[in-house]
């Protein structure tokens, strides 16, 4: 997965010099996390919702109208926004967007082709990603696996004992923290299947028979059930 195809094309940007103030309306109104900082063509910087809270906050803490004039009046994107803010090319993978996230503690990234802004993407559509992966807006059944060892043939495995039980294949996903790699050649992850069946509990029976620990399983039309 690429991030060109999940980012936010076209993104709205703003000049060093627009008012803060002008800037949380831009946020506010079209319902954005961040605005890139472009001058003369090039990224100077990123202005985040958390940005600004952390300065109204702190207008809001002195009290003092001169502050709080001068923070709708007078102050610019350029005084609080960060500069040289860290980017990801349009051609790069969502896995190094993660990982760069993960490292630097960053939420947002402008999207550049080379040196032009061309999207912009964040933990929300990342988290949009992982919602659309385990069907979190449709109506299909889930059945966590593990953990399993993802050798040869593991999956075709699993496939075949849920179909032989009824079940329509919608995905498989192994899942697992980045730090629970044991330096084997096949990890073990938690596979999470999605599907549609008449029977979940027949799914879920016939993947333990076919000697997978069923940790959960979920009915999208009736309540969770745990093994």
């Amino acid at each position: 997965m690429l991030v060109r195809n999940w980012m936010q094309p076209e993104p709205i940007t703003i000049a060093g010099d627009t008012l803060v103030s002008e800037a949380k309306r831009l946020l506010s109104d079209h319902r954005l996390h961040a605005l890139p900082v472009v001058d003369g063509g090039r990224l100077r910087g990123l202005v985040t919702r958390a940005n600004l809270l952390r300065m109204g906050q702190f207008v809001l803490r002195t009290q003092d109208p001169d502050e709080f004039a001068f923070f709708v009046t007078r102050l610019k994107v350029r005084d609080i926004m960060v500069r040289n803010p860290a980017s990801v090319q349009a051609g790069d993978t969502i896995a190094h967007c993660l990982r760069l996230g993960q490292e630097l503690g960053v939420a947002q990234f402008p999207v550049m082709e080379g040196e032009r802004v061309v999207g912009v993407i964040s933990a929300n559509e990342i988290f949009q990603l992982a919602a659309h992966c385990v069907g979190a807006w449709e109506q299909r059944a889930g059945v966590t696996l593990g953990p399993v060892r993802l050798g040869p043939g593991v999956l075709g495995r699993i496939v075949a004992a849920a179909e032989a039980a009824g079940a329509t294949l919608h995905g498989l996903y192994p899942v697992g923290r980045h730090d629970e790699n044991d330096g084997e050649p096949y990890p073990a992850r938690r596979i999470i299947v999605r599907f549609r069946a008449d029977d979940v509990t027949a799914v879920a029976r016939a993947l333990e028979n076919a000697g997978f620990a069923v940790l959960e399983s979920v009915d999208e039309f009736g309540p969770a059930q745990y093994a």
